[in-house]
């Protein structure tokens, strides 16, 4: 087969005079001569037996074979470099790519990412963004964070922090509504809403035997746009307590009544490819967040430690 194949240095001639429709800006771009580039494509039609340009006196122009052989030319170097990109990457143990939840990582992870990476300074770290679920046989990701049940499809999963949540609302209307004294108060507000979320008002009201207001309030997709609204003056969020800690602790959100406060069924997962625990990759992760875990819960280092669960399949 490869006896059929032209030479890779007369395509890359070929694709790009085609794209740039000169010989001279193609020989400027692959840093070669006007006549190196010339005698490259005369060579790559003699190959294949067709004149691939209509050459004219100050340009060029595709024939009608030259114009299909670009469209295939060009899609097989691209998928050649995509590969050879991903082979790469693969093979570069400094290269460490974390997955993590839309509102776990932009209330919670990176605002501490800076030390895992003063920690490890050898280590090129990427965050990639996204509530998607990981297919860990690419081997694009190293490790992912995601708040769920902890039942993942062919992956291992430790379960990092559970939560809770409790009601939550911006200094600013929380005056507005005359302090909000009493938990009753709570059914006269402007109630946010989580989208998705298992722990609804509805049931919160119901586990504080209180009734029901069943008022309408904004919803949101995510966990931490609903804390923007809040902090923004929009309402009472129930507040799932890893997420808001941050925005209480520098005063943007008060916490109304503490202690009324229900356990989420959910909680936050650390996930990597099945067999991969012990990858140094994934033991630094690990160790990281077990680090971060303990100064976030004020717990002792001996008291804390992750517990790895079982691979789980559909």
């Amino acid at each position: 087969m490869s006896d059929n194949l032209p030479p890779l240095q007369t395509l890359r001639a070929f694709e790009a005079a085609a794209r740039r429709l000169s010989m001279t800006l193609a020989a400027e771009e692959l840093h070669l001569t006007h006549g190196a580039i010339s005698r490259q494509i005369k060579s790559l039609e003699d190959d294949l037996g067709v004149p691939l340009f209509h050459r004219l006196t100050r340009r060029v122009e595709l024939t009608e074979v030259g114009q299909s052989f670009y469209g295939t030319v060009t899609r097989l170097l691209s998928e050649l470099g995509r590969e050879a990109e991903e082979i790469r990457r693969r093979s570069d143990t400094n290269r460490l790519v974390i997955s993590c939840g839309i509102s776990f990582a932009s209330k919670w992870l990176t605002p501490r990412l800076h030390r895992l990476m003063a920690g490890h300074p050898h280590l090129d770290v990427h965050l990639e963004v996204t509530d998607a679920d990981i297919d860990f046989s690419s081997g694009h990701v190293d490790v992912a964070l995601r708040y769920g049940a902890g039942q993942y499809p062919y992956a291992s999963a430790e379960r990092v922090m559970n939560e809770y949540v409790s009601p939550v609302c911006s200094p600013y209307y929380r005056e507005k509504m005359g302090g909000l004294q009493r938990i009753e108060d709570i059914a006269r507000c402007q109630l946010i809403h989580e989208i998705g979320m298992l722990t609804t008002w509805e049931r919160w009201f119901a586990a504080m035997r209180l009734p029901f207001p069943g008022t309408r309030g904004p919803g949101y997709s995510h966990g931490s746009m609903s804390i923007d609204a809040a902090i923004q003056g929009a309402g009472v969020v129930l507040g799932r307590s890893v997420l808001v800690a941050e925005d209480l602790t520098a005063g943007r959100l008060v916490s109304l009544f503490p202690q009324a406060k229900l356990d989420v069924e959910w909680g936050y997962d650390l996930l990597y490819r099945t067999g991969n625990r012990d990858h140094p990759k994934v033991a630094v992760v690990r160790n990281w967040i077990d680090g971060e875990v303990r100064l976030f819960s004020g717990l002792e280092p001996q008291r804390w430690s992750l517990s790895q669960r079982k691979e789980t399949r559909p």
